[in-house]
């Protein structure tokens, strides 16, 4: 068992009171308790997806005594004025991001960038805010792996994720609203392609936001998938928990039993290979 996306600071339930809760200083208390519950689960490797406090830190420091290999950005970089502040460390001059690799040196296995918004889960075919200019995603990664870092890149539609691919980036976490064209060239990249699609099957019947707009959502996310295994892309398992109603430990198992539903026979088959080039690459 592996999930490839997580937020060990988040806790699925309200995203700034589990802030809150390490703000001061990361509680280890708290993070052995979710390390414990994905040791009782068969979870063998977490992947997180940063935050600017060092409770990710912390968390791959322990892991290893729950017999769990876990890899983390230390932190989110995102471009002041854009989606990540929430959460990430941010810049504003390139030489300010650059400062900022070099300084994830010294804590990180990979490097997060943020280049697009949200779902919006009010209005369907609707992100949150506009990309990073294409050039500037290009760099970014560039500049990662000149330093030696692998490159996660939160990505949601087609202008996002095409400027990533370009790039050479090495993974896209969730991927929102991606047409053919680009799904074509996922699978033709050596990208690794982590859908989140709990985030959007768990909300819906909870009465958070309209399920107008997340049952279409979630119906495009799943047949991008079957699109995209079809083409030979490679997808793994990352379920974002700490996300609303992702749980910790949960959330993975809820991701793959809708990851295998929607891939169907050779699920497995297609899962793993992700998975491993995840593992491997990060």
């Amino acid at each position: 068992m592996v999930d490839c996306h997580i937020h060990m600071v988040l806790d699925g339930v309200n995203w700034k009171e589990a802030i809150a809760r390490h703000k001061a200083a990361p509680q280890e208390a708290f993070i052995r308790e979710t390390l414990e519950q994905y040791q009782t689960l068969g979870f063998s490797d977490l992947r997180d997806g940063g935050d600017r406090w060092g409770v990710c830190d912390l968390a791959a420091k322990l892991a290893p005594e729950y017999g769990i290999r876990y890899r983390s950005p230390g932190f989110p970089i995102y471009k002041i004025g854009h989606y990540g502040g929430f959460i990430g460390r941010g810049f504003d001059e390139f030489v300010e991001y650059r400062a900022l690799v070099r300084e994830a040196r010294t804590r990180a296995h990979f490097i997060k960038i943020m280049i697009s918004g949200l779902m919006d889960f009010e209005r369907y075919g609707v992100l949150t805010s506009e990309p990073l200019p294409p050039k500037l995603i290009r760099d970014m990664i560039a500049c990662a792996h000149d330093e030696g870092f692998s490159v996660m890149a939160h990505a949601n539609g087609d202008e996002a994720v095409r400027a990533a691919l370009a790039g050479g980036v090495d993974s896209i976490e969730h991927g929102a609203y991606l047409t053919d064209e680009t799904l074509c060239q996922l699978a033709e990249s050596r990208a690794v392609w982590v859908p989140t699609l709990v985030t959007i099957g768990n909300l819906i019947g909870c009465g958070r936001f309209p399920d107008e707009v997340l049952k279409p959502l979630l119906a495009y996310q799943r047949n991008a998938v079957k699109k995209a295994a079809a083409l030979g892309a490679k997808i793994a398992c990352g379920s974002d928990a700490g996300a609303y109603r992702v749980l910790h430990g949960q959330g993975g198992m809820d991701e793959r039993a809708l990851l295998r539903r929607i891939l169907g026979e050779g699920a497995d088959a297609v899962l793993d290979t992700g998975n491993t080039a995840i593992m491997a690459r990060f």
